[in-house]
């Protein structure tokens, strides 16, 4: 008698968890693997580094000028004219990236000096490149973990380098994404960025707005020249769609020291007992 193969239980039928009615169980396990995974690592809480893919160490960017320049010499020059002007500006805005870094560094060589046995204050970017590489590079930097939690997009987002297995997470819901982004924040840091980074920036400020969280959040964004000259918040007060008050829910920063003050002050008044060391300066 031949013996038939056993019915594929539910739970192991790819087709099934890949279909539109397994929607739910996909989302689910969106929530609970990244919920296991932080408490297996003893992950309490995080600062979370917001801020363009696209933006270039200083040294590729360098790099990325010189090669144009080299390649014009033997040219016609007016053909490069433009993509060294855009090499040039990509030079001009890797300082976002060094800062990331530099921020990134310092912030947790603080949190590794915090007498706790639990992971406090956990670097967490995007996961990317750009300011979330940066993000990651200066937290390994330091010698700390670092969390990267990547979303699944079909043509340029991959998990950086400086994100070990156990803390890299790989999302296909952005709204599942951003819970865990925001979730485990205790401080949240806007580097200058493009369509994602003002959708993170507006989502947090509104649910703050509404009370949806009720948290001690702080909102740092980084380098108010280039955020005003973005966005105009004064006139969204004086066009009476928010309120003045609401330009209190994030504070402007314009250099890492500033920035570094902000925060670890932040932490230790709202989230650290009076028994913690003084922040490293």
């Amino acid at each position: 008698m031949v013996k038939k193969n056993p019915v594929e239980k539910a739970y192991k039928n790819i087709e099934f968890l890949s279909s539109a009615e397994a929607r739910t169980v996909r989302i689910l396990a969106e929530y609970y693997e990244p919920q296991a995974r932080l408490r297996r690592n003893s992950i309490a809480d995080t600062v979370v580094f917001f801020g363009s893919a696209r933006l270039k160490s200083k040294k590729d960017a360098q790099k990325e000028l010189r090669l144009i320049k080299q390649t014009a010499k033997n040219k016609n020059a007016s053909i490069y004219k433009r993509k060294i002007a855009d090499a040039e500006r990509n030079l001009a805005m890797s300082q976002y990236y060094e800062d990331a870094t530099e921020l990134s560094r310092k912030l947790t060589e603080w949190s590794l000096n915090l007498p706790t046995d639990e992971h406090r204050f956990i670097i967490t970017s995007g996961g990317g490149p750009g300011i979330m590489e940066a993000a990651n590079k200066g937290a390994t930097l330091a010698g700390g973990p670092t969390i990267g939690m990547n979303i699944s997009l079909p043509f340029e987002q991959f998990i950086n380098k400086y994100v070990e297995p156990e803390l890299a997470f790989e999302f296909h819901y952005f709204f599942m994404r951003k819970f865990w982004l925001v979730y485990p924040a205790k401080a949240l840091i806007i580097f200058p960025g493009g369509f994602g980074t003002l959708d993170e920036l507006m989502e947090v400020l509104t649910l703050i707005q509404t009370e949806k969280l009720q948290k001690k959040l702080q909102v740092v964004v980084y380098d108010e020249k280039f955020w005003r000259k973005v966005i105009n918040f004064e006139a969204l007060v004086e066009m009476g769609t928010i309120s003045k008050g609401d330009l209190k829910l994030f504070s402007f920063c314009n250099t890492v020291d500033e920035v570094f003050n902000v925060i670890t002050k932040h932490l230790s008044t709202h989230y650290l007992n009076n028994s913690i060391k003084k922040p490293v300066k």
